[in-house]
């Protein structure tokens, strides 16, 4: 799976061969296709694996709710990951932004991608329900105009938007850019 995701990025994903992948981790073609039956899938996997890694604690106690205490451990692992796998992360993204890859992927109603072995789309949409009652049970702007459903996609876009500028800017931001984002996400959002 490390060869595949070096290879995806940096030969690209669609002019990967299963071959080539399986040559350069130093075993047969045929042994490559008792673990995966394509490239599509071995991605899959591959994405499964991050996403779980990141996702598998985001309710601790599995208790359907987030406590202000799981919110702030889930973004520390978060900014943690960013910071101690750089790398793998940049690949990743690399790979999910080629032509193609992230409408193969992930469009369309596709169930290719699972988080834990739960399809994405019901991940998410779970992951998504625990996030608006967490921001409805946190409201700091009183008033009518409060929505908890915005304040939920702007809290994930600027997740978002932190990991890929950070993951893909070769260390333009040092340290300190990204412990003082994280205090001031914390800030904002618990």
């Amino acid at each position: 799976m490390d060869v595949a995701l070096e290879h995806f990025s940096n030969v690209g994903f669609h002019a990967t061969t299963i071959n080539h992948i399986a040559r350069h981790a130093g075993i047969s073609k045929g042994l490559m296709y008792n673990y995966f039956s394509s490239k599509e899938e071995l991605l899959a996997a591959i994405l499964d694996r991050s996403l779980t890694e990141v996702y598998n604690d985001l309710d601790a106690d599995s208790d359907g709710h987030l406590s202000e205490d799981e919110f702030e451990h889930f973004i520390r692992k978060i900014f943690r990951l960013l910071h101690e796998k750089k790398q793998f992360w940049k690949l990743i993204f690399r790979i999910i932004l080629q032509p193609g890859v992230f409408e193969d992927m992930f469009g369309g109603g596709s169930e290719k991608i699972t988080v834990s072995g739960t399809p994405l789309k019901a991940f998410s949409e779970t992951m998504m329900s625990m996030l608006i009652d967490y921001f409805k049970s946190r409201k700091k702007y009183p008033g009518e105009d409060y929505d908890p459903m915005m304040e939920m996609f702007m809290f994930l876009n600027t997740i978002k938007g932190f990991s890929m500028t950070y993951v893909l800017s070769d260390d333009l931001y040092n340290d300190d850019y990204h412990e003082r984002i994280l205090n001031e996400i914390l800030k904002r959002y618990k």
